[in-house]
């Protein structure tokens, strides 16, 4: 009712609408949510309200056929995008680090990761090993995750070179657009293997296509640690995007929009 009276006398376009709400997406098998991202692929633009993802106690109180994942994941697994989110600066509300002179933009890897996991409840004590079989059958790789003792948590997570490619493509051109400095901050030290592929790809595509174009305009691309960044963060004028691997765009967003009262 607040979106026919609100929005729609002032709209002179057409809108197609889904219904994302926990009893339309459970009568659909979550189809619904699909639907929506190959609507948003077909026009190049969507407007999305807030969703539930439920847990436990929201499938008994909708009597829900599973525990469908977040609507946020499916349709940015879909559309593979990157996610930017800039704060709102306004006069009377000042952001909680005083350092902090301009925007700080946040470019989220909108694909895997922590969101498309694989996870299992270790009920007694045993091996977990993670394998990788080709396309062909064969076995090329196993590895011992941990020789449990007693019960426990096992996850895994994944992501793509392509993937990887696009998110630093997009942080560049948007970073290049808005005239912007790009840091990117991993955890390569300890994950030789996953965060380093991410440190690698942002290396390659910036000295292939954007270390020029950067120097030109008097911008810098920055790599440092996680931890680091985090640091620094609290002592720049801000300026910068802070391109982040999809689970820490979501938990730096949070603390930044926080930290300047609001965020977009």
């Amino acid at each position: 009712d607040g979106k026919r009276k609100a929005s729609l006398p002032y709209l002179d376009i057409d809108l197609v609408y889904y219904d994302l709400g926990l009893k339309k997406r459970d009568e659909t098998n979550d189809k619904i949510t699909l639907e929506a991202a190959e609507a948003i692929k077909k026009y190049g633009v969507g407007v999305k309200c807030a969703t539930i993802t439920p847990n436990k106690d929201r499938i008994k109180e909708y009597n829900l056929k599973q525990e469908w994942g977040s609507p946020n994941g499916t349709i940015r697994a879909a559309l593979d995008g990157t996610v930017f989110r800039v704060p709102i600066l306004v006069k009377n509300v000042l952001p909680a680090v005083r350092s902090w002179k301009k925007p700080i933009h946040i470019g989220r890897h909108a694909y895997g990761d922590i969101y498309k996991n694989c996870e299992y409840r270790v009920p007694e004590a045993g091996k977990a090993e993670m394998v990788f079989t080709n396309s062909s059958g064969m076995e090329l790789w196993r590895g011992t995750i941990q020789d449990f003792k007693g019960p426990g948590v096992i996850q895994g997570v994944y992501n793509t070179d392509k993937s990887i490619v696009s998110f630093a493509k997009a942080c560049f051109n948007y970073a290049y657009d808005q005239k912007l400095h790009v840091w990117f901050g991993a955890k390569d030290t300890i994950s030789k293997t996953y965060d380093a592929q991410f440190r690698k790809i942002f290396d390659e595509e910036y000295i292939a296509n954007w270390k020029t174009k950067f120097e030109a305009a008097g911008l810098e691309y920055f790599f440092t640690l996680i931890d680091d960044a985090v640091a620094r963060i609290m002592k720049t004028e801000g300026g910068l995007l802070w391109a982040c691997k999809n689970y820490d765009g979501d938990v730096m967003s949070d603390m930044l929009g926080s930290a300047y009262g609001s965020l977009a």
